[in-house]
């Protein structure tokens, strides 16, 4: 019966003391992983709450201006509270109103709806870039002759919709303006006027007023 025992083993390829020693590693090895499971899952819970502060670079109104803000950070954000400017105005702060408008490589954004880190690298123009020292821009001109504002607070959104509106339009309808603008909200009810103050900065702009 030994003689068979022993037979058997060897054309299995495994001894039953063979087997005993691997049981033994495998319950040591389970014992080991259930002693390392807690700090496995404190790594990964410290790793999902994202990096902090970094550094960033951005171009604003022709200057380059060096500051540090969290991957979380609006544009909005850190264009009020880093850099101190304060043209773009923090109204409704989910996309709804177009208070915070700025261009970016001359398109139109909502500053409350996109992250400062996606534009790095990228030209950025609020409202206190569009004037050339004491000349004004000639949308801020038309902006005042047509007394297109009130409490002025959405101002900014609609001076910058209009600005690159112009800049990939200098001749614009009527229609086109009111497409422009339609992601600009003004709680006064000034639209009529900043209609015509559009149209009147495109002639201005075109040399013809």
């Amino acid at each position: 019966m030994a003689d068979e025992t022993r037979q058997s083993e060897r054309y299995s390829g495994i001894s039953r003391r063979g087997f005993l020693k691997g049981v033994g590693t495998g319950a040591a090895a389970t014992g080991l992983l259930t002693t390392i499971e807690p700090s496995t899952a404190e790594a990964a819970r410290t790793k999902s709450q994202g990096p902090g502060a970094m550094k960033l670079s951005l171009k604003v109104n022709g200057q380059v201006h060096r500051t540090e803000a969290e991957p979380r950070h609006v544009l909005l954000d850190v264009l009020r509270q880093n850099l101190d400017i304060t043209g773009p105005k923090p109204i409704c702060e989910r996309g709804a109103c177009g208070g915070c408008t700025v261009l970016v490589d001359g398109e139109p954004v909502y500053s409350c709806m996109m992250l400062a880190i996606d534009v790095v690298g990228k030209e950025i123009t609020t409202v206190e870039g569009l004037a050339d020292g004491e000349k004004l821009d000639p949308v801020q001109e038309a902006f005042i002759e047509h007394d297109a504002l009130m409490c002025g607070f959405c101002t900014p959104g609609f001076l910058m919709s209009v600005r690159a509106l112009i800049d990939r339009n200098p001749n614009p309808s009527l229609d086109d303006v009111k497409e422009a603008v339609a992601g600009n909200t003004c709680r006064c009810g000034t639209y009529p006027r900043v209609f015509e103050a559009a149209l009147k900065a495109a002639k201005i702009t075109r040399g013809e007023a």
